[in-house]
């Protein structure tokens, strides 16, 4: 979602993890076949890794608590496993999907599945000129074609389309759009005089359904799309707008409230009667995250507004994570683990609900389900 620099420097044993378990087989009718993740810093595994650019997280003490790589960073912008490498594993994926840019992302590696995320990605392809270089979400399908390809030669033609069919795809994408892009002054001062909040968001939801389609196109017929969480909460939003513990910046809210809107409307409505042999399932990151914020104390959290690393302010909330910045004594406490993302703690609760969870949380059906089917 946000900055970070670091070291133009990828470790071997990065290398090493990714692919070296067992591969899924393309045979077994009951597993999930591959899981295809797509979207931003929130689930990016290491793809900024290997981009010229200032988003990124490869370096200590992100990755603290990564078990694979022993405490080493990765490139998840987290103390350890995002969202997607939960999922991945209570789905019964038996590795993790491998960076697209990786240089291992090749052969059977591939059958686990592909993560294309990237930090600074948004839905638009302007969203995250600030970073220099990013993996927009019309890169990221246009790469996934290119994997698409790569099945065939690796299954066959109809062996790969029914892999494909029977394989999740996670899109978790959004925030960037609103804060490095349409919040960001410098960047978006002209574009926010000549164009409406509504007419932002429309431009958004139009952008995601040409993307949504082109997987289609290409197979994928089991779909989670996450909406976009409270980003006026983050600690970086409070801090810059020097808003007390239990504040948040009320326009960034809105805006997701509004983008939220019209992506439920999209894809339980309109996609799901268009495109009929497709499941769509409606992730609600947005109350998900809220309620953790809101209820920390009951999820046994010591505070939900103070990131565990970070630098500037009461709040830790102003810089990235890094090797110079202040690091909490219990990661377990904070439900941020830096300025702008969900420490492993938190997304191990977003994930159990998603999985798990009911209609509140995740509409029609929880992931689960949508494995089975």
């Amino acid at each position: 979602m946000i900055m970070i620099k670091a070291i133009f420097f990828v470790p071997f044993f990065i290398l090493i993890f990714f692919g070296s378990k067992r591969v899924a087989s393309a045979g077994d009718q009951n597993a999930l076949a591959a899981s295809f993740v797509f979207g931003d810093s929130l689930v990016d595994a290491g793809n900024n890794n290997y981009l010229q650019t200032l988003s990124r997280a490869n370096s200590p003490p992100n990755g603290i608590d990564f078990k694979p790589s022993r405490g080493n960073p990765t490139g998840r912008f987290t103390n350890g496993r995002t969202i997607a490498d939960i999922v991945g594993e209570k789905l019964g994926q038996p590795s993790y999907a491998v960076p697209y840019l990786a240089p291992n992302a090749n052969g059977e590696t591939l059958l686990n599945g592909v993560n294309y995320a990237s930090g600074g990605g948004g839905i638009l392809n302007a969203t995250g000129s600030v970073f220099v270089n990013r993996l927009g979400m019309d890169i990221q399908v246009d790469y996934f074609g290119i994997t698409r390809k790569q099945f065939d030669k690796l299954l066959g033609e109809d062996k790969a389309k029914d892999y494909i069919k029977k394989s999740l795809f996670s899109i978790v994408i959004g925030s960037n759009d609103f804060l490095n892009n349409y919040l960001v002054p410098f960047v978006a001062a002209q574009a926010r005089l000549t164009q409406t909040p509504e007419a932002f968001v429309e431009d958004m939801i139009s952008h995601l359904r040409d993307q949504l389609k082109r997987l289609y196109a290409l197979d994928a017929r089991k779909f989670v799309v996450g909406n976009v969480a409270p980003i006026g909460c983050i600690p970086y939003q409070k801090s810059i707008n020097q808003l007390k513990d239990k504040q948040c910046v009320d326009l960034a809210n809105k805006l997701a409230l509004q983008y939220n809107a019209r992506l439920k409307d999209l894809l339980m409505v309109e996609l799901r009667d268009s495109l009929k042999d497709a499941h769509f399932v409606y992730a609600n990151v947005y109350d998900l995250v809220m309620d953790l914020i809101v209820n920390y104390k009951e999820y046994g959290f010591k505070t939900s507004s103070e990131a565990c690393c970070g630098t500037g302010g009461r709040l830790a909330g102003i810089l990235p994570c890094g090797p110079t910045s202040s690091l909490c004594t219990d990661r377990s406490k904070h439900v941020f683990w830096d300025p702008y993302h969900p420490s492993e703690a938190a997304n191990l609760i977003i994930a159990d609900k998603l999985l798990n969870g009911d209609s509140k949380y995740v509409t029609p059906f929880n992931l689960l389900h949508l494995r089975d089917l």
